[in-house]
């Protein structure tokens, strides 16, 4: 008697008039790939979908709960390497594993898309940073002014610093009278200019007082000339101790902030590790105590560049100002001293000397000539 050929088990399987297995074969399969699958995936959660074995495609055994026929089935993980995969290609069907994305059923590489970063969580880091960073500054701030926390202080600059802020009130207290006096001086030249204009107007009128009233309105003229020449020299002094004052010293002193605030964040993350040195180490804080010394650290070299960025700024202001003042200085005494004496020659070198060039009156807009 001949030997059948063998026949693939898929076909083995009767199939009913309408399609459907019968309920004995049925039963037996799913008894055997319920002891074939992994712990944890029941028969209750897989289902079989044939496709008619006489065509092309196989029986495709799907993972998951059984619903009705119109929701689509949930599914889990099964290994293709497992007993259930060999048994089910056994049978001529196909496993779909869909855990969130689709798994290829060729093999290769599967590659996993990184998370995109959300922004609105790296806002919400930062805000949390930058909250930490400043609990920690105005505790150490508290500390201090309660005499509690200690500062860490550097005499010398601390000493420069110091004397810097009171070289600053004094100076602008010399620029506020110098400009007090331009003021004054600018009123007096101006009634000196119009008593003379009046005195010319009545020596041509007067024939009498004709010399009288003429020599009164030279002399007015004269002085209010120097006085203009004078008030050149102050309102000079004027902007040069305010470029001093208010740019200068003022940006020095802008430096000095930040350094005080580096030294505050120095304090409260040092304090912030002295702490956390003196309590227990144990494996919950041994992570916090590195994290901590690591912040230290960063906060301590940025003390210590603007320490040093102070100082060298403290040096190159203190020659700026001793430069500036000694010329500011010299000025106006000179100016001051050769108007009160008459000499007019001097005060005009005076102003040669310091390359001082004096407005006549009209002349701050150009010409239409000039223009074109």
């Amino acid at each position: 008697m001949a030997q059948e050929s063998p026949k693939n088990s898929a076909a083995e399987i009767p199939v009913t008039s309408n399609g459907q297995l019968e309920d004995s074969h049925e039963h037996s399969f799913n008894r055997d790939l319920k002891y074939s699958l992994p712990v944890g995936l029941g028969l209750s959660e897989t289902k079989i979908t044939p496709h008619g074995f006489d065509s092309a495609k196989e029986g495709v055994v799907e993972a998951g709960p059984f619903p009705s026929s119109s929701a689509s089935p949930k599914s889990s993980v099964i290994s293709p390497s497992s007993a259930a995969a060999s048994r089910l290609a056994g049978q001529g069907c196909d496993l779909i594993i869909p855990t969130g994305s689709r798994a290829q059923q060729k093999s290769g590489p599967v590659v996993l898309a990184d998370e995109v970063k959300n922004p609105a969580m790296e806002k919400l880091e930062l805000v949390r940073k930058w909250s930490l960073n400043t609990y920690k500054c105005t505790r150490q701030i508290i500390s201090e002014k309660l005499g509690r926390g200690s500062r860490t202080v550097d005499l010398e600059l601390e000493a420069q610093i110091d004397i810097l802020r009171d070289n600053k009130k004094k100076y602008e207290h010399i620029l506020k009278l110098a400009q007090t006096l331009s003021t004054q001086l600018f009123q007096m030249v101006n009634t000196q200019r119009q008593l003379g204009d009046a005195f010319a107007d009545l020596s041509l009128k007067s024939l009498e007082l004709h010399e009288e009233f003429g020599y009164n309105a030279d002399t007015q003229k004269l002085l209010a000339k120097n006085g203009e020449t004078l008030l050149g020299a102050i309102n000079f002094f004027i902007a040069s101790v305010n470029t001093l004052v208010n740019k200068t010293i003022e940006d020095t002193l802008l430096t000095v902030k930040q350094y005080e605030s580096a030294r505050i964040e120095y304090d409260a993350y040092r304090t912030d590790l002295e702490e956390l040195n003196l309590g227990p180490r144990d494996a919950n804080t041994l992570p916090k105590i590195e994290q901590s010394q690591q912040l230290f650290q960063v906060h301590k070299e940025k003390y210590d560049k603007m320490r040093n960025d102070v100082s060298i700024k403290l040096k190159f202001l203190e020659e700026n100002k001793v430069k500036v003042l000694h010329n500011q200085l010299v000025l106006f005494h000179n100016a001051i001293a050769a108007y009160f004496a008459g000499n007019q020659k001097q005060l005009e070198q005076t102003l040669k000397q310091f390359h001082i060039k004096l407005k006549t009156p009209g002349a701050d807009a150009p010409s239409w000539l000039e223009e074109q």
